[in-house]
C-alpha cells in the first residue's frame, strides 16, 4: 500500500528571503479556535504530528479560564494571560481534559519550582504553520517552537546573567499523575509521564508516555525537584521535610513521584540562544530517544521549521482556492491545516507502537494512527479525507482494523490505543463502509464486514452498543436501558446499521442488506406527531414524560438526547430523509419545520447532531436557495479570521472540514451513501489536485462567477453541460473534471 506523503521533498527556498508569498501555509492562522471554546492550541506541529509544542496558560487563578476550576480540555486559551511553559504532547479541538505534559519554562534570576510563583505575563505572540513564538515578560526572554513528527522544539534567547530552564512534569492538562525523571548529563533529561483518564473514562487504562530532553548548552549546575505529600497527625512532627519541596542539586538517580522536576542552571555571560529538543514515544526512554537522534539530531530549530513549514505547504496544497477575501482565504487554509493534525501518527520511529488494551508491543511499516474522535469524524471529515488524502485515510482505516485485531471490537473513541468509550453510537462501522463504497477499497473489507456485524448483532458484553437486545427487540432503546440518551443512541444505531446494509448490497449479501436496512429505519417508532419530534419511550413502549422538547441544549442533560434537545436531534436520519418528510406531513412541512428551528434559535452549530440540517432544504425543490442563505449565513457568523473564529470545539477537525465543504460548494450530508449536494462556493475558483494512485482525474475543479456579490444558484454546469438538480455522486464528481456554478443575486 502506498504510504502517507507527510514529508515532502525539501523546496530550494531560504527560510527568512525569497520566500515567495501567497502559498496556502502563509494563511494559516493556529490563533483561529483559541477563543469561543475552539480547543484548539496555536502551538507548533507537524502534519499528524505526535509531538506538539504548545504555550501552557490555564494554570493559575490570574487566568479568566483556569483549568481546575472548569471543564477546560485545551492547554492554551487566548482570553489567558499569565504562562507557565510550554507542553510537548497535546490534542487540538477535543472535549474533555488529557495530555498537556512534558512542560519546559526558562526563567532568569533565582530558581523558582512552583509554578504559581514562577509563571509571567507575556507580549508579541507570533503563530504559524509550525511556529509560535512569545516575549516573556518577567524574564525578558523570547521563547520560540517548533516541531516535527515525534519531537518538540523550543529555542529560548536569554540576556546575560543566571538563568534556568525548568522541565515540569508535575504540571499538566491530564487528570492522571506521577512521573519519573532523571538527569543523564548536563545536556540530557530522560523520564515519563502518566496520562489518561479521557472524560473522566478508564481511568484503569492510565498509560506512560516517555520523553528525552536534550539541550545545546550544558547546564552549569542541574538537579531535580520534588514535592512530597503533607501528613498530618503524630508522624507529620517527626517529618521536617512533611510537604516541602525537596532540591537534589546534582543528583543523577531517578525519581519518581507526583509533583516532580528537572532544573538545568546557567549564567551566561552575554545573551545566548539554547535549544531543547524533546522526543517523545509511547513505548519506551530508548525510543523516544531514537526519534530525537534520527528526526532532530544534528539539524538545527531552523532547519527543523524549514522542513516542518514545507511539508504543511505540500498537504495544504492539494486545494488551491482562488478570488475571496484574504480573510476568507485564511479561514480555509486554517481550517485545512485542523484537519490535518488529528488522526495523527501513533508509532515510533522504528515502527513499535502499544496495542489496545493488552498493552503488548505492536509493529508496523505503515502508519499506526491515533486520536478517532469518531462520533464527530463519521459525519464528513472521513469523507473529506477519501477525497482529498485518500492514502491517509486509507491507513486510518487499517489502524482500525488493527484495533479490531487487537481488542476484538471496533474503536468508539480511541485514544493513544486506550478505548475511552467516549459519545453513543458505533461510528466506525459508518467510515469503513463509507471508504469502501467510496471506491477506497484496497482494505480487508471482509474483516471489516466481520467486525462491524459483531458489534451490531452480539447482545452480551458489547462496548459498543449498549441496550442492543432492547433496539433489536423493539426497535429502539428505552429510557430504561443502560445508555444514557436513548433516543439519540436509537438514532446512531440506525444510521450505522444503514452503513453495514449498504456494505452489505455492495458486497452481494443480500439477507444483511435487508436486514439492516429495515433496522436502519426504526427511528420511526420514535416519532411523537402531536409534537413531530423525535421522543424517548419507557421499558413498556408508552411515551416518557415528562417531555420538554427544548431541554438538552447547550449541554443541559437530557434523558432521550445526547448533547442536544429534540429540535437538534429531529431530522439526525440524513439516510431517510424522503422518510422524515413524509413524517412531518410533506415538503412544506418539513420546509416550515427546518425555517423554525433556524429562525427559532434552536439550530446549534457548535455541535454535531443537526450539522446537515442547513443542506437538507435542497431536498425540496424550490427551497434548494434556502440551503444557500443558511450556509453563507453560518459561514459569516460563525467562522472568522479570528480567535473565536470556530462555532465551539473543533472536534478533533470536524467543524472545520463543515466549513472547507461550504466554502468549496458541495457537502457529503448522508454518511455511506457516496454523494454529495451543491451550495453556492465562497470562491471563484477551487482546484482540488487528486491523487492518481485511488482516482483517474487528477484534479476537479469548481468555479463560480463573482460570489462575493452573487449569492444564489442560478445554473450548474458540468464540463460545460447542464446539470439538473442539487446532488451528484461521487463517482461523477470524480470524473467531472469541471462544475461550474452561474450565480445571481435573489430578486
Amino acid at each position: 500500500m502506498k504510504k502517507l506523503k507527510i514529508l515532502p521533498v525539501v523546496f530550494l527556498m531560504s527560510l527568512y528571503t525569497g520566500i515567495a508569498q501567497n502559498k496556502p501555509v502563509d494563511y494559516v492562522n493556529p490563533f483561529i479556535g483559541t477563543s469561543n471554546f475552539g480547543a484548539t492550541h496555536p502551538g507548533a506541529i507537524a502534519p499528524r504530528g505526535m509531538a506538539s509544542v504548545s504555550p501552557f496558560n490555564v494554570a493559575g487563578k490570574q487566568n479568566v479560564l483556569e483549568k481546575d476550576s472548569r471543564w477546560l480540555s485545551n492547554p492554551y486559551v487566548h482570553e489567558n494571560t499569565f504562562l507557565t511553559g510550554f507542553t510537548h504532547v497535546n490534542m487540538s479541538g477535543v472535549g474533555c481534559p488529557d495530555l498537556g505534559v512534558i512542560i519546559t519554562m526558562p526563567t532568569t534570576g533565582a530558581l523558582e519550582t512552583n509554578h504559581l510563583k514562577y509563571g509571567t505575563t507575556y507580549t508579541d505572540e507570533v503563530a504559524k504553520a509550525g511556529y509560535y513564538s512569545v516575549n516573556l515578560s518577567e524574564y525578558n526572554v523570547r521563547a520560540e517552537a517548533t516541531a516535527n513528527t515525534r519531537t518538540g522544539i523550543t529555542r529560548y534567547s536569554f540576556p546575560a546573567g543566571k538563568s534556568n530552564i525548568l522541565l515540569n512534569l508535575g504540571l499538566g492538562l491530564t487528570n492522571e499523575q506521577g512521573a519519573m525523571v532523571k538527569v543523564v548529563s548536563p545536556t540530557e533529561i530522560e523520564g515519563m509521564r502518566t496520562v489518561g483518564s479521557f472524560c473522566y473514562n478508564s481511568p484503569e487504562h492510565a498509560y506512560p508516555v516517555y520523553f528525552v530532553a536534550r539541550f545545546s548548552v550544558p547546564a552549569e549546575t542541574f538537579g531535580i525537584w520534588k514535592k512530597p505529600a503533607t501528613y498530618e497527625g503524630v508522624e507529620a512532627k517527626w517529618m521536617t521535610y512533611n510537604g516541602k519541596t525537596r532540591m537534589m542539586e546534582g543528583f543523577t538517580r531517578e525519581v519518581i513521584g507526583d509533583s516532580i522536576g528537572a532544573y538545568f542552571r546557567y549564567d551566561f555571560k552575554k545573551p545566548t540562544r539554547v535549544e531543547v529538543k524533546i522526543g517523545v514515544s509511547y513505548v519506551s526512554i530508548a525510543n523516544a530517544r531514537e526519534n530525537l537522534e534520527k528526526e532532530a539530531g544534528g539539524i538545527s530549530f531552523d532547519q527543523v521549521y524549514e522542513k516542518t513549514r514545507n511539508a504543511w505547504n505540500d498537504q495544504l496544497s492539494r486545494i488551491e482556492v482562488e478570488g475571496g477575501t484574504k480573510d476568507d482565504k485564511t479561514v480555509f487554509y486554517t481550517a485545512l491545516y485542523h484537519t490535518l493534525i488529528h488522526p495523527n501518527i501513533f508509532n515510533d520511529i522504528n515502527g513499535e507502537y502499544p496495542e489496545v488494551a493488552t498493552g503488548k508491543i505492536g509493529k508496523t511499516d505503515k502508519h499506526r494512527f491515533t486520536v478517532f474522535s469518531l462520533w464527530d469524524t463519521y459525519r464528513n471529515y472521513h469523507q473529506f479525507m477519501s477525497l482529498v488524502y485518500p492514502d491517509q485515510q486509507l491507513e486510518m482505516v487499517e489502524s482500525m482494523l488493527d484495533m479490531y485485531d487487537e481488542n476484538g471490537w471496533l474503536p468508539k473513541w480511541e485514544l493513544n490505543s486506550t478505548e475511552t468509550f467516549t459519545m453513543v453510537g458505533d461510528p466506525a462501522s459508518v467510515v469503513l463502509a463509507d471508504t469502501y463504497l467510496r471506491g477506497l477499497t484496497g482494505f480487508n473489507v471482509e474483516k471489516a464486514y466481520e467486525a462491524m456485524k459483531k458489534g451490531a448483532t452480539t447482545t452480551e458484553n458489547n462496548p459498543l452498543r449498549p441496550g442492543l437486545d432492547d433496539y433489536i427487540r423493539d426497535g429502539y432503546v428505552n429510557t430504561g436501558s443502560p445508555v444514557d440518551g436513548s433516543v439519540s443512541t436509537t438514532q446512531e444505531y440506525n444510521i450505522s446499521d444503514y452503513a453495514i446494509a449498504q456494505l452489505a448490497k455492495a458486497l452481494g449479501k443480500k439477507e444483511d442488506d435487508k436486514l439492516f436496512y429495515k433496522r436502519s429505519l426504526s427511528y420511526r417508532k420514535l416519532f411523537d406527531k402531536k409534537l413531530k419530534v423525535l421522543r424517548p419511550r419507557t421499558a413498556d413502549g408508552s411515551w416518557y414524560e415528562p417531555f420538554d422538547p427544548l431541554k438538552g441544549a447547550n449541554f443541559e442533560k437530557n434523558i432521550g438526547f445526547i448533547e442536544g434537545n429534540a429540535w437538534q436531534y429531529v431530522f439526525m436520519a440524513p439516510h431517510d430523509i424522503k422518510g422524515l418528510i413524509k413524517l412531518v406531513g410533506g415538503r412544506k412541512n418539513f420546509v416550515n419545520q427546518l425555517d423554525y428551528i433556524f429562525d427559532e434559535g434552536h439550530y446549534d452549530m457548535a455541535n454535531e447532531p443537526d450539522i446537515a440540517y442547513p443542506f437538507l432544504y435542497n431536498y425540496v425543490k424550490g427551497s434548494e436557495w434556502k440551503a444557500q442563505k443558511r450556509v453563507r449565513e453560518l459561514l459569516d457568523t460563525y467562522y472568522k479570521n479570528a480567535p473565536d473564529g470556530l462555532p465551539g470545539n473543533d472536534d478533533t477537525g470536524t467543524m472545520s472540514a463543515w466549513a472547507i465543504y461550504a466554502m468549496t460548494g458541495i457537502y457529503p450530508v448522508t454518511p455511506a451513501n457516496p454523494e454529495y449536494t451543491f451550495v453556492a462556493p465562497r470562491f471563484s475558483k477551487v482546484t482540488i489536485h487528486l491523487d492518481t494512485d485511488y482516482y483517474q482525474k487528477d484534479k476537479l475543479i469548481l468555479t463560480c462567477d463573482n460570489p462575493g456579490e452573487n449569492r444564489y444558484i442560478d445554473k450548474i454546469l458540468v464540463d460545460g453541460k447542464a446539470y439538473k438538480g442539487y446532488f451528484i455522486s461521487d463517482k461523477e464528481l470524480l470524473n467531472a473534471g469541471e462544475i461550474s456554478f452561474q450565480l445571481k443575486t435573489r430578486d
